[in-house]
Formats: structure tokens, sequence, C-alpha cells
């Protein structure tokens, strides 16, 4: 099922887009000697907007709470090791807006062409040709196959 990127109220305001920017940068700079971009790319940063998706609301709650926390210490002025810290204080008072704001951009930054090639990926959909997937160690479903059944018939 696909989830519409945005609806007629999900909007970043441009607030909030310099704050996910800069953030992003921080969580995946560009590296010049990969020659791959970072998060903050325009491109990856428009589809990264465009794509928040599900992740909406933990998104607008987690800038939300960047922003007091630099509007309080002024650390956007100061250099990205201030935000890099008040980063890690976000993930102590909200672990899933924070890891909300990692889906977005994680997500975004490997739908990139550019950063598909960089890590030896064609850069296409998966199907139809699909992808090789090594065989794995099917002993460690073991644990799983133990429990026993978990779910329920649907009547």
């Amino acid at each position: 099922m696909s989830v519409p990127a945005t609806t007629s109220n999900a909007v970043l305001t441009p607030i909030e887009q310099a704050d996910l920017r800069l953030l992003a940068g921080l969580m995946i700079p560009a590296d010049r000697h990969a020659n791959v971009p970072g998060a903050d790319d325009p491109l990856i940063m428009a589809d990264m907007i465009g794509g928040v998706g599900r992740d909406f609301a933990a998104l607008k709650r987690i800038l939300s709470a960047f922003r007091r926390e630099v509007d309080a210490s002024g650390a956007a002025a100061a250099g990205t090791d201030d935000v890099a810290t008040l980063k890690q204080r976000l993930r102590e008072q909200d672990a899933g807006g924070l890891s909300a704001l990692e889906a977005v951009v994680v997500r975004a930054y490997y739908r990139d062409d550019r950063v598909l090639r960089s890590i030896g990926m064609e850069p296409r959909p998966p199907f139809p040709k699909g992808y090789a997937v090594d065989e794995g160690d099917w002993t460690l479903l073991e644990p799983v196959k133990a429990r026993g059944r978990i779910w329920r018939d649907v009547t």
C-alpha cells in the first residue's frame, strides 16, 4: 500500500526545511573523495521533503523540538559541533522522533542515483529484474520457528 507523500496540511515551513537540511547534512555529509553528495544536496532534499509520508507527524515534532533547542542555546550560529550535541539531546528526549528523522533522511539519500552508483548498484527499480541475494544462514530462524504459532486465523 502506498502512503501519499503529502496532504493538504502536510507542509514543512521554510524554517523546518532549513533545519532538516542542516540535520541531514550532519547525518550524511558529502564525500568529495568518493564523489557522493551529502544528504543536504538540493536534489536529495527535494525528494526528502516530497516523500516524508507516514513519518510527517514525528518529523514535525522532532524539528520543532530541535528549533526550540537551537533558539534557546544559539547553537546554530556557534557551529555544527553544537548542533550535533543538540541532536544527541533530542535522541534522549524523543528517540522515536529522531528515528523518524533518520529514516526520512536515509530513504531519500539511498534513492539518489549518484549514491546508488557509488555503492555499485544500478540505479533502477528492484522489479522486474530483481536483485541477487546471497544465500543466508537459515538456522538463524530456528528461535522464531521454536516460538510456535503467534497469529490467529481470520474468521
